[in-house]
């Protein structure tokens, strides 16, 4: 990269306004995770350096940036699961909250099905996805994909007296 004339090499950047930014970092994320979010911090700015208007306020871009970074660094965080002493026990099919017996007994036959089956089902009944994509989940070609949830339903509806739709 070569700075504009006027504009200072990035190192000068970082050195200038490093030690301001890693206390910015430590605000937003905790002592734990500042250094991760100035590392992206400095990594973003590095990039984008090159388009920076010459006259532009360096420390206020930094920071705008930082915040970004924590704020990336934060929904990341939010989507991790969170670690528990131990994992609860098993819900017992029949004792779903909030479902008719209905559901709860369907769930319970469901369980029943051989795995691929029972996969077959949950994409395409559940997530609505296309055989052809199932087929490539589950190891197998469309076609299997589609017989697996035909078989699968077809259990179902003897199981159910034909109740299913």
């Amino acid at each position: 990269m070569v700075p504009s004339p006027g504009r200072v090499p990035f190192e000068v950047l970082v050195e200038h306004h490093g030690a301001a930014m890693l206390r910015l970092c430590r605000a937003l994320v905790g002592f734990q995770e500042a250094e991760d979010v100035w590392q992206e911090t400095f990594l973003a700015a590095l990039r984008a350096y090159p388009e920076l208007d010459d006259g532009a306020n360096t420390e206020a871009w930094l920071a705008t940036i930082a915040k970004h970074k924590a704020t990336d660094h934060h929904r990341r965080g939010a989507r991790l699961p969170a670690p528990m002493p131990e994992l609860p026990e098993a819900a017992d099919p029949g004792s779903a909250v909030g479902l008719p017996l209905e559901a709860a007994e369907l769930w319970t036959l469901v369980a029943t099905l051989p795995p691929k089956q029972r996969a077959a089902i949950g994409y395409h009944y559940l997530a609505g996805l296309p055989f052809a994509r199932i087929g490539e989940l589950l190891g197998n070609t469309e076609a299997a994909a589609r017989r697996a949830a035909a078989d699968g339903m077809k259990t179902l509806r003897a199981r159910t007296n034909g109740d299913l739709p």
